[in-house]
């Protein structure tokens, strides 16, 4: 099996990430996303919307989506455990990895690609958009500060993929200058322990 990779990009680091907590040797494949090879005939035919990463199967079975490709190593690698070990435990996870997702990962993907003209070549830009998505990104720090207060980690006491996921949000942020900043010290606490793994040279 191999995953169709772009080093340089937040969604398909999160899956190397997940991957190197587990110990889960793979090949990846590098994409030109600035090229656009990703979004080629061939790339089509293993995910039509054209998104990395991508893991292809020995058989020619492919899944799209880091988290759906995560579940899947979850499933078949249940330790070292990143999406739970009981229903209240999923159920909680699940909440604050698409919280997280959809309120910041997303947030942040919007205002880069709207605000950058980054892929203006296969899209068109609304950089008004790309602003108030910015704002939407930055405004989420809050409920993460909040949450780390209460929490060491985002959604268990220890480490899981919506931890995996902000890091790499995060990290990416810096593009569209959205910082965790001396106003945020749980972040930042949080930021330091997790940024420090081994995993997160992946």
């Amino acid at each position: 099996m191999k995953i169709y990779d772009t080093k340089t990009a937040p969604s398909p680091r999160r899956v190397r990430i997940f991957l190197a907590e587990k110990n889960i040797p793979m090949e990846y494949v590098q994409v030109d996303l600035q090229k656009g090879e990703n979004i080629s005939p061939k790339m089509r035919a293993k995910n039509p919307v054209g998104k990395i990463p991508v893991l292809e199967l020995d058989d020619g079975t492919c899944i799209s989506e880091g988290a759906s490709i995560c579940l899947y190593f979850e499933e078949l690698y249940p330790e070292i455990n990143l999406l739970g070990k009981d229903p209240l435990e999923k159920a909680t996870i699940d909440m604050w990895h698409r919280q997280v997702e959809l309120y910041f990962f997303g947030q942040v993907g919007m205002c880069f690609q709207h605000t950058t003209g980054y892929f203006k070549d296969r899209m068109t830009p609304v950089k008004e958009y790309g602003e108030v998505a910015g704002k939407n990104a930055a405004g989420f720090l809050n409920v993460l500060e909040k949450r780390l207060g209460e929490s060491e980690y985002i959604a268990a006491n220890r480490f899981t993929i919506a931890d995996i996921t902000a890091m790499c949000t995060v990290d990416f942020a810096r593009v569209v200058d959205i910082k965790i900043t001396d106003k945020y010290p749980n972040l930042q606490r949080w930021y330091a322990a997790v940024s420090s793994r081994a995993s997160a040279k992946a």
